[in-house]
């Protein structure tokens, strides 16, 4: 018997017209390691709501098919008995913590479920020290950064000490190191305490490689489902691109096995190649995607120059940061959680004041006129879409922004809301949008002053690989027109496609600044999925394409004549 089974589900959230799901037909295992990737409004965060027992009493609307635990209806399990079982972290950390302490938020689900006090203490000692939270036990959960945040919402859960536990894209906020050892611990929670896990997450090559079971999702419906290998066939072969690079390579060059792992896929490239670099048989052109912008001009659109910030808790956040962005460039940051990088940037747009240093725009020092530049001159997006939408609809919030500075409707508002796919959703209210759909409405609300500096804080948590593409291409078309880009994040993968330019920050301090092979190609943690698997074969490849045009044609070369060689040998 299978410990989850769906039927015939279909849901309609509340004064909603189409079905977030629709047909589903799901079972899971106990002690199974269940994937659900798919593109964004697909229903997969549905489909975890269904799970946890949330839909449809939490949120309402209209609901059909069936849904058993255990052999029994679900909707007929008592919700503390069904609590003590499922536990589930939501996507925005924000939404599920409630207490103002570490210990207190760890401990409130317990006080709910009735438990003893000598049992609260020691089950939340126990998951403090299980997940290293003792240097943060004592902290207020506002003072944590988001991906604290994140990890204190498992932690909050895992005392309660589910049979199940259900992730919906829990290292959104994650640096590269942090997710590799968040998604470290769920695997001993599957594979040495037999947790039921199900995850949803965009960012497939952190985790593929973990999971028992894959299903993709599109339009409400399970459309795949099965191993990981046999998914990434399928996906290929109908142009799918929710598979990671990796498994994509070496599937769309016809290898007979298909490895989901860079150990795999390493043999696979020393099998195939018999040789320990091939960087000179290609004339693949070394060039920077997001570079597409005006040429560095003399005086720099801005300059930090010696800058220093602390907050008023003693904490020092930046240390003498120096760094220029000229015209057109498109710069990532990269770091680790608590690096200081979002504190950069609000330093950067003069939100913040620094204690020590200046900041230039165009040689002026922003914080004597930062009334005139930021939001015309200026555009930040920070890491919450929901703080910009507050219009009734999609075109509204743009023609705020618009008549907030004083500013006519040029051909702006239509060219924003084409550009980034948004046009129809025109009259939509911005949230009752998916994540992805609000961070891009967001984006254009912020971008119909036309800026001449663009400064995004986590632009691409919680969109899809399609999404991103798309945002991408965007964001180098900006650049190409002369605004500067310079963005946040913890995708690497994103960073080495796009940016031209690459920032690694560490405890406040800028370590690496130079083009994104000069920093993401010598890391080791920070490099990408195809860069890791290329290291030592050609460490000028960080990307698919790159891959798939300097790699490709000789795998593919040593694949024909390898397979020339067996027809000889049969005849």
């Amino acid at each position: 018997m299978s410990l989850f089974k769906i039927e015939n589900l279909i849901y309609y959230y509340p004064d909603s017209e189409r079905p977030a799901l629709n047909g589903v037909n799901l079972g899971i295992e106990e002690g199974e390691f269940l994937l659900v990737a798919g593109a964004s409004g697909s229903g997969k965060s549905s489909l975890a709501r269904v799970l946890a027992g949330l839909l449809p009493d939490f949120y309402g609307g209209r609901f059909g098919g069936h849904v058993y635990f255990k052999g029994r209806e679900m909707r007929s399990i008592d919700r503390r008995k069904l609590a003590r079982n499922v536990g589930m972290v939501f996507q925005d950390p924000e939404k599920q913590l409630v207490m103002t302490g570490v210990e207190a938020e760890i401990a409130f689900g317990l006080e709910n479920l009735g438990l003893s006090q000598a049992e609260m203490f020691r089950r939340v000692a126990e998951v403090i020290s299980f997940l290293d939270l003792t240097t943060l036990s004592q902290e207020f959960t506002a003072n944590l950064s988001g991906g604290q945040k994140q990890k204190l919402t498992l932690a909050a859960v895992l005392a309660m000490q589910p049979q199940v536990l259900i992730l919906d894209e829990p290292t959104s906020q994650l640096d590269p190191v942090a997710a590799e050892d968040f998604f470290n611990l769920v695997k001993r929670l599957n594979e040495e305490m037999g947790f039921t896990i199900v995850l949803i997450e965009q960012r497939l090559e952190r985790c593929f490689h973990l999971a028992d079971r894959v299903a993709l999702m599109e339009g409400g419906r399970v459309v795949q489902d099965g191993a990981p290998e046999q998914v990434v066939r399928w996906a290929v072969k109908r142009g799918v691109p929710f598979i990671p690079p990796v498994a994509r390579f070496f599937s769309m060059l016809g290898f007979p096995a298909v490895p989901v792992t860079i150990k795999e896929g390493r043999k696979q490239l020393r099998l195939s190649l018999r040789t320990g670099s091939f960087s000179n048989r290609s004339n693949f052109p070394l060039q920077e995607k997001g570079n597409a912008g005006t040429e560095p001009v003399q005086t720099p659109l801005v300059e930090m120059k010696n800058l220093w910030f602390t907050y008023a808790n003693g904490k020092e956040a930046l240390q003498n940061i120096n760094f220029k962005i000229s015209v057109g460039e498109f710069v990532a940051i990269l770091g680790e959680n608590g690096a200081g990088k979002s504190t950069l940037l609000k330093n950067m747009v003069g939100l913040l004041q620094p204690g020590r240093g200046k900041v230039l725009l165009r040689g002026d020092d922003l914080s004597k006129n930062k009334e005139q530049h930021l939001g015309r001159r200026v555009a930040y997006l920070s890491q919450n879409p929901n703080d910009y939408l507050f219009q009734d609809t999609v075109e509204d919030e743009l023609l705020f922004t618009l008549k907030n500075f004083g500013m006519e409707d040029d051909g702006i508002v239509d060219e924003l809301l084409e550009g980034l796919h948004i046009g129809c959703y025109r009259q939509a209210n911005p949230r009752d949008l998916s994540s992805g759909e609000r961070q891009r409405v967001a984006l254009a609300s912020v971008l119909v002053t036309r800026p001449e500096l663009l400064v995004l804080d986590e632009p691409t948590r919680g969109v899809d690989y399609r999404l991103k593409a798309e945002l991408g291409s965007f964001l180098a078309g900006q650049a190409a027109a002369g605004v500067s880009v310079v963005l946040v994040t913890h995708d690497v993968e994103f960073a080495a496609e796009y940016a031209s330019r690459v920032i690694m920050m560490f405890a406040g301090r800028i370590v690496s600044d130079g083009t994104r092979y000069e920093t993401l190609g010598k890391s080791v943690f920070y490099s990408t999925q195809i860069g890791k698997l290329c290291r030592g074969f050609s460490d000028d490849v960080l990307t698919f394409h790159e891959a798939m045009e300097k790699i490709g044609p000789l795998l593919q070369e040593r694949q024909i004549a390898r397979a020339g060689n067996l027809n000889e040998g049969l005849v």
